[in-house]
């Protein structure tokens, strides 16, 4: 029988045209109930109505799967594991760093990690300008970092040469397109679609030049 909180989410992924297996969807039920068990100490959001809580965080992070690029991703500033977790339950063949620079933050994704058994993720706490891989990444995501300029310039050297930063905003952000440098090019602004959610919704691709 079927929870509340599952049937909710059930159909919010239908009303959006996901068709996720019972495991996939149980996962998320998992995350998010994870998410509320350690937000009283954590204070990792401030959203708590479970409707609330599959529309902007599943719901929201999920949008944006048809733009990412490439098979090696690293969510900037990644809290409480938005968008990278649910992303990475969705498609386990995608290799996510989820990056904080907050201890606490960044215990809790890994207990995520651990409790999900995620094995496509790691977890990493550094500031994202001190942060240095061997292995460039083909998409960089931020969801709540600060303005894209700050984003581009503190994340520039983790991208590959061909790999695309993702900005998720909520208005079209017009002040901060013009601010971006002429190291990068704006490759294109995405309108998102989310069923349930009354808010806009961008997300903005750029590019190294």
């Amino acid at each position: 029988m079927l929870t509340p909180l599952k049937e909710t989410l059930a159909r919010a992924l239908e009303k959006n045209g996901y068709h996720f297996s019972a495991d996939t969807q149980q996962q998320l039920i998992d995350y998010l109930t994870l998410l509320e068990k350690w937000n009283a100490v954590y204070n990792l959001t401030a959203i708590h109505l479970p409707q609330d809580q599959i529309t902007l965080h599943i719901l929201d992070s999920l949008a944006i799967y048809p733009y990412l690029h490439g098979k090696r991703m690293l969510d900037v500033g990644s809290g409480g594991g938005l968008p990278g977790i649910p992303l990475a339950i969705m498609d386990t063949s995608n290799t996510w760093v989820l990056l904080d620079k907050s201890q606490k933050k960044t215990r809790f994704l890994v207990q995520v990690v651990a409790e999900l058994g995620l094995k496509n993720v790691t977890v990493v706490c550094s500031r994202c300008e001190d942060f240095q891989t061997p292995s460039y990444f083909d998409s960089i995501i931020s969801r709540a970092f600060g303005t894209i300029r700050l984003f581009l310039e503190n994340t520039a050297h983790l991208l590959d040469k061909n790999g695309y930063f993702l900005a998720m905003k909520g208005l079209y952000p017009k002040e901060e397109i013009a601010e971006i440098p002429s190291a990068f090019h704006v490759h294109d602004v995405q309108k998102l679609a989310i069923q349930g959610l009354h808010a806009e919704r961008h997300l903005v691709r750029v590019q190294k030049i």
